[in-house]
């Protein structure tokens, strides 16, 4: 049976030159209507569970979170899934440094929004999610995985003496495979309501 995990596979593979009627043939079956594009699958993971915490289905709402490896992607992806492709209403969640590759995406592609809905972290969400649970909040997170003793030994390397708690957390939380993609859903469903970082807030009040 065709599922959004399907379509997002076949959106990747046509990103990357394969073709485009398995996607095509999926957005019509699973009635897709949105494409949130996200620069990697730690975004992805807080995306899921900030849904997911608020008790919405993405997938049976037809909306496709696709992470795309990286921001300087958002111009392939936005042509496959936005007006010249597919017709999806496109939305984005990026760094403050890649805003502009989102920006010169969706004006190349004439995205109809009016307001075309990007939605800008301070440096990524990591630190986003960081300054709202706090670095005591984090430590709290990171003992209950049972990496204290990693982050311990990560706080004795030189490069991180000295430096703020904030970027030591951050920075410890890419050291190692697959830990920012943990580490995303753990922090957000770690959140108290209030706590809820703007972008990825008001990310999820659009779709």
């Amino acid at each position: 049976m065709a599922d959004m995990r399907a379509f997002r596979d076949a959106v990747t593979g046509w990103a990357a030159g394969g073709p485009g009627g398995p996607a095509r043939d999926l957005a019509g079956q699973l009635g897709v209507r949105a494409a949130v594009l996200l620069e990697g699958p730690s975004d992805l993971a807080a995306v899921e569970a900030l849904a997911a915490r608020r008790g919405r289905d993405l997938d049976a709402e037809g909306v496709c979170v696709v992470p795309m490896g990286g921001a300087m992607s958002v111009g392939r992806y936005a042509d496959l899934l936005g007006p010249p492709g597919l017709g999806l209403r496109l939305v984005g969640l990026c760094d403050e440094n890649e805003k502009r590759f989102y920006d010169r995406a969706l004006q190349r592609v004439r995205d109809p929004a009016p307001h075309p809905h990007v939605f800008v972290c301070r440096r990524d969400l990591e630190d986003e999610l960081i300054r709202a649970l706090g670095a005591a909040g984090v430590e709290e997170i990171i003992q209950a995985e049972n990496d204290l003793r990693a982050w311990q030994t990560f706080l004795h390397q030189p490069a991180q003496l000295g430096r703020p708690r904030q970027q030591q957390l951050r920075r410890f939380l890419g050291t190692k495979k697959g830990r920012k993609i943990r580490y995303g859903r753990l922090l957000v469903e770690a959140l108290d309501p209030e706590q809820v970082p703007a972008p990825l807030d008001d990310l999820l009040a659009r779709l």
